[in-house]
């Protein structure tokens, strides 16, 4: 357990920034280049939770590599390379200041809100007569503001472009290449046997040019159930079968927590834990089809920095 990542500071040659992210710690690279690793921190409710979980940092670093591989037809994406299981270096973007979020089912949060009564989602008319993990007549796109602390809050596609958050030719760009996104996401579950509920993508910009940024189709920003009985689940009521963070969530919340202020983080069991790194390992080889390879952990923190300095050293002879 002791061998995840929590917490780097790793002095690399040219570094202009740092930033500490829920997740990820980047690195800017002489104002060019980003170094993205992939912590072994968990958030949820927008808390990062106490402990680490072993090999997740590896499992969302080594999907998101992949995925932006296979959608990089449709959108240019900042990654350059990875190398090391738990990091990506690519080119250092101005990210807009919203998250795309679509959701293809009536799950998570915005089931939430349609529990509550709400029937309007920042800005979209939901459907009446849903029950929850019901597939939308076709994906909505809700977007989120992008916080630097605390929570994300929804936002209309009317309000980005009123306060000048994104111009609207961008924002137009920003929901065509989310909705093919969603699309190509959608037909590589398919083809593994899942179901792409929902998922959030982020977009920078490099002088004129829009890139794909951060992660993509990862447990931690997507929501995955398994294809076979959904339907049947959906008809007799049962709650759906998922590989996403949400099973992490639904815990907190029968342990009182939803990150609201006076409430106390639940302690996490090593049990706890090891169960929340089989089940990523289980999404990692569910949605690639390959077995989860695990890197050597023994001295895990040496491992990434060596790897980084070896890759700035070559890129920058």
């Amino acid at each position: 357990m002791s061998n995840a990542i929590t917490k780097t500071n790793f002095k690399l040659p040219g570094l202009t920034h740092l930033y500490i992210g829920k997740v990820r710690d980047v690195y800017h690279i002489k104002d060019e280049l980003m170094v993205m690793v992939t912590t072994d921190r968990i958030s949820a409710f927008d808390v990062v939770l106490p402990r680490g979980i072993p090999y997740k940092g590896q499992v969302l670093n080594q999907i998101a590599s992949r995925f932006l591989d296979e959608t990089s037809d449709i959108v240019p994406n900042w990654k350059i390379a990875t190398p090391d299981p738990m990091v990506t270096v690519g080119r250092l973007c101005e990210p807009f200041k919203v998250e795309m979020v679509i959701r293809g089912y009536l799950s998570g949060h915005a089931w939430r809100e349609y529990k509550d009564g709400k029937r309007s989602l920042c800005g979209v008319e939901m459907p009446e007569g849903m029950k929850e993990n019901d597939r939308f007549p076709q994906p909505i796109i809700t977007p989120t503001t992008k916080a630097e602390v605390g929570h994300d809050e929804d936002i209309s596609r009317k309000e980005i472009l009123s306060t000048g958050l994104v111009s609207e030719e961008d924002y137009l760009k920003l929901e065509e290449y989310s909705r093919k996104l969603f699309q190509r996401g959608t037909e590589i579950a398919q083809k593994m046997g899942l179901i792409l509920v929902d998922t959030k993508y982020e977009f920078g910009k490099d002088g004129d040019d829009i890139f794909l940024i951060d992660e993509i189709h990862t447990p931690d920003s997507s929501r995955y159930f398994y294809l076979e009985g959904y339907q049947k689940r959906q008809d007799t009521g049962e709650p759906q079968k998922q590989l996403s963070k949400e099973f992490v969530r639904e815990w907190l919340i029968e342990n009182n927590f939803q990150g609201k202020e006076g409430q106390t983080m639940p302690e996490m069991s090593d049990m706890f834990v090891n169960q929340v790194s089989e089940r990523y390992i289980e999404l990692y080889e569910s949605i690639t089809g390959s077995k989860f390879e695990r890197a050597d952990i023994t001295s895990v923190l040496s491992r990434v920095e060596k790897n980084i300095l070896k890759f700035l050293t070559a890129y920058y002879r």
